[in-house]
C-alpha cells in the first residue's frame, strides 16, 4: 500500500502476526533518524491476553487493544544509554526535560517508520493517542524503569475492514515558506470548510448538540479540564521516571 492510501484499521482478522515479521519490521524501522545515533527508544511487544486486559482501561477500553493480536508500546528510553555511560565511567546527565524531548522525538520517528513499513507489508495499524493520558498506569503494568516513558501505542494485525480515509487539511494550510505566516480569518474559513461540511462531522455536531465542529473538540472531545488534569498526571509521571526534578 502506498502511503497516500493509508488508513487507520481498528478491526483485525483472527490470524496471528508472526513474531519474525514483527522483529524484521522493527529492525528495519531502526534505520530512522536518531539524535546523535543514540537510539533513545525501546518497544514493548504485548501479546499476553492478561496484559492486554490490563492495558485496555489505560486506553479508555478502546476495543482495538483486545482485538489486535499484537500491541506495541513505544517508549522514550534514556535508561539503557545511561547504564552504558555509567558502566564506562562517563557522567550521564540525562535526567532532565531536554533529554525527555530528545528521546520522545527519537521514539516517534521510530514509531512512524515501523507503522509505514507494517502497512506496506499489508498489516493494519491503529495509533492510540491515549498513551500519554495515563502514563503511570502503563509504566507500572509494563514495569518501565527510571528514564523510560511511554510515548505511543500501535495495535497491529491483518485488516478485517477497509474504512474510508479520513479527511486531511490542504497542503497550503500547513506549509510555510521561509518563515511562518499567520492565518487570516478568511484563510481559516477556507482551510476548514471542507472538514466542517463532511456529513460525518455534521453528524458529530448534531449528536453533541453543539453549534459547530470546533465546539465538539473543545467542549466534548478534548476539553480544557481534561487537558489540564491529564497534563498534571503526565508531569507527575515524568518526575517519578526521573525526567523532571
Amino acid at each position: 500500500m502506498e502511503i497516500k492510501d493509508r488508513r487507520t484499521i481498528r478491526r483485525y482478522k483472527a490470524e496471528d502476526v508472526p513474531q519474525t515479521l514483527i522483529d524484521r519490521l522493527l529492525g528495519e524501522a531502526a534505520r530512522a533518524a536518531t539524535m546523535g545515533n543514540m537510539q533513545l527508544y525501546s518497544v514493548v511487544v504485548t501479546r499476553d491476553e492478561e496484559l492486554k486486559r490490563g492495558l485496555a482501561p489505560l486506553h479508555f477500553n478502546q476495543p482495538m487493544v483486545m482485538a489486535a493480536p499484537v500491541v506495541l508500546t513505544f517508549c522514550a528510553d534514556f535508561h539503557r544509554f545511561t547504564q552504558w555511560c555509567q558502566q564506562r565511567d562517563a557522567d550521564a546527565g540525562y535526567d532532565n526535560f531536554l533529554s525527555f524531548i530528545n528521546a520522545a522525538s527519537d521514539t516517534l520517528l521510530f514509531t512512524e517508520n515501523f507503522t509505514t513499513l507494517a502497512e506496506a507489508e499489508g498489516l493494519g495499524t491503529c495509533y492510540l493517542g491515549t498513551t500519554v493520558y495515563q502514563p503511570q498506569g502503563i509504566i507500572d503494568l509494563l514495569k518501565l524503569p527510571k528514564l523510560v516513558f511511554p510515548i505511543a501505542t500501535i495495535t497491529v494485525g491483518w485488516p478485517d475492514e477497509m474504512p474510508e480515509q479520513t479527511d486531511r487539511l490542504p497542503l497550503e494550510s500547513f506549509v510555510h515558506h521561509d518563515t511562518y505566516h499567520d492565518y487570516s480569518a478568511e484563510a481559516i474559513d477556507r482551510f476548514y470548510t471542507l472538514k466542517e461540511s463532511l456529513p460525518e462531522n455534521q453528524h458529530f455536531v448534531e449528536v453533541n448538540q453543539k453549534q459547530n465542529l470546533a465546539q465538539v473538540f473543545t467542549d466534548c472531545r478534548y476539553t480544557r479540564r481534561d487537558n489540564e488534569a491529564l497534563s498534571e498526571g503526565m508531569m507527575n509521571a515524568l518526575k517519578k521516571q526521573g525526567f523532571l526534578k
